[in-house]
């Protein structure tokens, strides 16, 4: 048995103490080597220090400066955009490896059921946002059958699962995820949308994916959505249709103004209805949104652990 690999998680708000639960909990490749705040009040500095790991609430300078920095090998950064532009300028100089959950974008979008094994070398990963996670899988799985010409996603979330750092975010999500909709899902045009839903009781994590097509064989859309919803299913367990997947006629007149240049035919429109249930390893079962970001970037981090232990052998 190899040593499971180091793990800094930057950030000890919501995110990064459900990162650091998922793989104290339930990753034999990883270990926590440290717990990174700026905030040494934080609950998650407090609940990382009762479990006997290492923090600080300096920052990623102070993380430097730990002894236990020497054996830190990723990093996963769960701040927020801005300052994870600033960490990935303090860690440049050291040997590891950042995923970035945050907008930020620096390094290419990885979504792991679709692009991950296309990106394992790059120095800092990008997990896109939430409703990317939860959307572009589907976008690509359309597109793997039939040009999508425009997608559009709607990702309904609950107030309450939305802390500072993604109300700081809310405009590079928008931006960011409309990209990858683009670059990771195959479509030629697309466009994000996020509600924050302030119902009380909250509810769970609810997307909606539009996706402009031409003549296609739809059972074979059909398979090729539900196939991919059981790969995100592997590591978001609560990852699910919500309805019947749609095929609706449209009137390509209609749509125009949506489409890019020289896009293909379009005459059909793919609306496919999903939600997310958290794990609730530490956020509550409706923060869906929250659960597929760490979910994801622990997925990715669990592969890059294997990575860097075949290598070494």
């Amino acid at each position: 048995m190899t040593e499971p690999i180091g793990v800094a998680i930057v950030g000890s708000g919501n995110i990064g103490t459900d990162l650091m639960f998922k793989i104290i909990r339930g990753s034999g490749s990883l270990r926590v080597a440290a717990v990174v705040g700026i905030d040494p009040e934080s609950d998650g500095l407090a609940r990382a220090r009762r479990l006997g790991v290492p923090t600080t609430a300096e920052g990623v300078a102070g993380l430097i400066e730990m002894p236990e920095f020497d054996g830190v090998q990723i990093v996963m950064d769960a701040t927020s955009a801005a300052a994870h532009i600033a960490n990935a300028q303090l860690l440049a100089p050291y040997d590891v490896r950042l995923i970035d959950l945050t907008p930020a974008a620096i390094g290419p979008f990885v979504i792991p059921p679709v692009n991950l094994e296309m990106h394992l070398d790059a120095p800092n990963i990008n997990m896109v946002t939430c409703g990317g996670q939860a959307t572009i899988p589907i976008v690509a799985a359309i597109s793997r059958i039939a040009p999508v010409p425009y997608a559009e996603i709607v990702a309904s979330v609950s107030s309450r699962s939305a802390g500072p750092g993604t109300r700081e975010n809310i405009d590079e999500f928008t931006v960011t995820t409309a990209r990858a909709i683009e670059q990771v899902g195959g479509a030629g045009r697309g466009k994000a949308i996020v509600i924050l839903n302030p119902a009380d009781p909250p509810l769970i994590m609810r997307d909606t994916v539009y996706a402009l097509i031409g003549n296609a064989d739809e059972d074979a859309v059909r398979r090729s959505i539900t196939d991919m919803i059981a790969d995100v299913a592997t590591y978001v367990p609560g990852y699910r249709l919500a309805q019947d997947i749609q095929f609706t006629p449209v009137d390509p007149a209609d749509v125009e103004i949506l489409l890019p240049d020289d896009h293909a035919p379009v005459d059909t429109r793919v609306t496919v209805f999903l939600e997310v249930e958290g794990a609730a390893h530490y956020l509550p079962a409706y923060a869906g949104n929250l659960d597929i970001m760490t979910s994801a970037a622990t997925r990715v981090a669990e592969r890059l652990a294997e990575r860097t232990k075949v290598a070494a052998r």
